[in-house]
């Protein structure tokens, strides 16, 4: 009689074993086996982290395993287990089952053997139709709902308790934005400030009494050297939001700056049209903040927001500093432009102003928006259109990775309503909603594509941007992802034609647009894919997003907001309307005051931490690929990126601040904090 060897795996998550009935049937190609049991006598089956086997007999060769069905019955209690995988060894052969998964219910699952296929290729019924099943039921928990009008759609739960076991987080990951946060002030021995609400600091090296015993390499260079403008100027090419800054070809009609002004701030004897000509002038614009409202949930503090213009130059030593800076976008007399050769507390402001918006946009749009909710919108698609046997849910699940838990965590305790957005930030109270609709009409496919983005704001030289870090690690580590997903794209699509006639994946990029991006044509975002070199690019640009772009602009917020002016989450007097009246009382009174300081601190060193066992790029501690091609693919891929995390970290020997953000050893494989 032909025999079986059955071995599951359970996984290692704390409460992963099961007392119950587990049953297994294996579905071959001649005929099925019957429903068995897999248990052994006074043996404690699949306990935590166990791995055991069993025999399954049958009078007759099945013929090829094509399916095996997996179902748990209650023996005792109900009770969750967690599967990580299954073998079958069979007289001729062996299989591989991926699961990873919470099984929670009675219902049978089928699980599929590792093998990739698309779905054009299956061609028996029975695979056809569980294939559906799994979408079908997929679908039932992974619904749309708008959390927010003009938001993307989000999971259509309404508090974390209520996501699907498979997406919360494992009891080693689990992440509470108010633990963190709490955890924060007492590591940092900062509770003893936070009940003096109102209190304003006396003095810049007052922030050192909460400052200094967290201080590290790069915040440590930012206390020292905040106020010199090429630190300032820095911070727009390699700082926690280098995305912001942009080649200017041509002074706005609304900025008041003119050639006389700046005379003094440009070293090649060149007018300030000629410099732009020349493609030695930069600018920042935080429009998108113009009209915002200030948050007014405290009565006791009046906070104010402003949507300033910054412009910078690139000098003959090559750094880009600040020439000119007016706070609001519309021209007047009581919108003055503010120059390096003015007061040094009316500069000094000015330049806190900038720091300040850059925050607020960088939070709000640059963080929230353009890589949790977009990330969420892919990862809500990618579980309900791409079943487990499809390459690209393969390729993608693991870069999707509690990102749907994050962000439930983030709506019930970080953005919502009375949430440590509404605490500390001068946009909380309901200006940071109005600001992400408003960022929405910028969100489209080319500013999510590194590479398009670069070039779209001029920046994409070396020569004319050198020391642009954010930019050349970023084109290595696409150019590195888009290598690994073309050899995985070409492997199972033959041409162009298989990738139109994937049902599955063409619904799963309508679905991000359609319902995602409440189907915005001005998005660019494609409605459909038609060649193997969209696909790529489309994979590419998920993938990047949810782990470099995410990594660059999140584990660098402790470094360059830690010291509260240099990153102000609120003001708390009016921007100057005119020259020569401001006074560094009147600079510690528009900074935040010592408990927002230490709420804005605690926040910003509690999402700056990586989780213990984070996994980080290029690591997939689930076997989803089984193919040899594909472990090959994943090997080289490895290989990659350690090179480039070698090239990165011999640069940064040589550096006085160090760029890190975007070394692949250091770039987590999904947005997971």
């Amino acid at each position: 009689m032909p025999s079986y060897s059955v071995t599951v795996a359970t996984g290692s998550q704390w409460l992963a074993g099961t007392d119950n009935h587990i049953q297994v049937t294996l579905v071959g190609s001649k005929r099925c086996s019957g429903q068995y049991l897999l248990d052994k006598v006074l043996h404690n089956d699949f306990e935590k982290g166990a791995v055991e086997s069993y025999e399954v007999t049958t009078s007759e060769e099945l013929g090829e395993i094509q399916l095996l069905i997996l179902e748990k019955k209650k023996r005792m209690v109900q009770d969750d287990w967690y599967c990580k995988y299954l073998t079958v060894k069979a007289p001729s052969c062996e299989y591989h089952f991926p699961c990873y998964r919470w099984i929670t219910s009675n219902k049978e699952i089928a699980l599929r053997d590792g093998r990739a296929n698309l779905p054009q290729n299956d061609k028996t019924e029975i695979l056809q139709r569980y294939r559906r099943q799994e979408l079908e039921e997929r679908q039932k928990l992974f619904g749309w709902r708008e959390w927010e009008p003009g938001f993307p759609l989000s999971m259509d739960v309404v508090h974390y308790k209520d996501l699907p076991l498979d997406v919360k987080f494992d009891f080693k990951k689990e992440t509470d934005f108010i633990l963190n946060y709490k955890e924060a002030l007492t590591n940092l021995k900062l509770n003893q400030f936070v009940n003096m609400f109102t209190s304003s600091w006396t003095d810049f090296e007052d922030f050192k009494k909460i400052f200094v015993t967290i201080s590290n390499t790069v915040s440590g260079k930012v206390m020292q050297h905040w106020q010199e403008d090429r630190l300032f100027g820095y911070q727009f090419l390699n700082g926690s939001n280098p995305v912001m800054i942009s080649k200017c070809k041509e002074i706005p009609a609304k900025f008041q700056v003119t050639s006389e002004m700046v005379k003094s701030s440009l070293q090649r004897n060149l007018t300030l049209e000629e410099e732009l000509q020349h493609g030695n002038i930069f600018i920042v614009d935080y429009k998108l903040l113009d009209g915002i409202p200030a948050n007014t949930l405290d009565a006791h503090t009046v906070q104010y927001v402003a949507a300033p213009m910054c412009l910078l130059y690139k000098n003959i030593e090559q750094e880009i500093v600040p020439i000119a800076i007016q706070i609001h976008q519309k021209p007047g007399p009581d919108n003055p432009v503010f120059l390096p050769s003015d007061s040094n507390y009316d500069w000094l402001l000015a330049k806190i102003w900038v720091r300040s918006s850059d925050f607020h946009i960088h939070q709000t749009i640059t963080h929230l928006l353009r890589t949790h909710l977009l990330t969420e919108v892919f990862a809500i698609a990618m579980y309900r259109n791409l079943p487990e046997v499809h390459p690209l849910f393969k390729l993608l699940v693991s870069h999707t990775r509690f990102t749907i838990a994050i962000n439930a965590k983030a709506r019930d305790q970080l953005i919502g309503k009375n949430g440590l957005f509404d605490k500390a930030n001068a946009v909380g109270g309901g200006g940071h909603i109005v600001l992400l609709k408003k960022a929405m009409t910028d969100l489209t496919y080319e500013s999510i594509c590194f590479p398009q983005s670069i070039r779209m704001k001029g920046m994409e030289s070396k020569e004319d941007v050198p020391n642009y870090f954010y930019r050349d690690d970023g084109l290595e580590v696409w150019k590195a992802i888009t290598n690994f997903v073309k050899d995985v794209v070409c492997f199972y699509y033959d041409g162009d034609q298989a990738v139109r006639e994937d049902t599955e994946v063409q619904a799963f990029v309508k679905d991000v647009f359609v319902n995602g991006l409440r189907n915005c044509k001005a998005s660019g975002f494609p409605e459909s894919i038609q060649t193997k070199e969209q696909l790529i690019e489309y994979a590419t640009l998920i993938i990047f997003n949810a782990s470099g772009q995410h990594a660059a602009i999140n584990f660098g917020q402790f470094d360059w907001c830690a010291w509260v002016p240099n990153s102000p989450p609120t003001m708390r007097c009016p921007p100057p309307t005119k020259k020569g009246f401001v006074t560094k009382k009147y600079i510690m009174d528009s900074l935040p005051d010592r408990a927002r300081s230490c709420w804005h601190l605690g926040a910003v060193w509690a999402l700056s931490q990586f989780q213990e066992n984070e996994p980080f790029l290029g690591t997939y501690p689930e076997d989803h690929f089984i193919e040899k091609p594909m472990k090959e693919a994943m090997e080289v891929f490895r290989m990659n990126l350690k090179a480039i995390s070698r090239t990165i970290g011999d640069r940064n020997k040589k550096k006085n601040i160090p760029y890190k953000y975007l070394a692949p050893n250091q770039i987590p494989n999904s947005v997971a904090v």
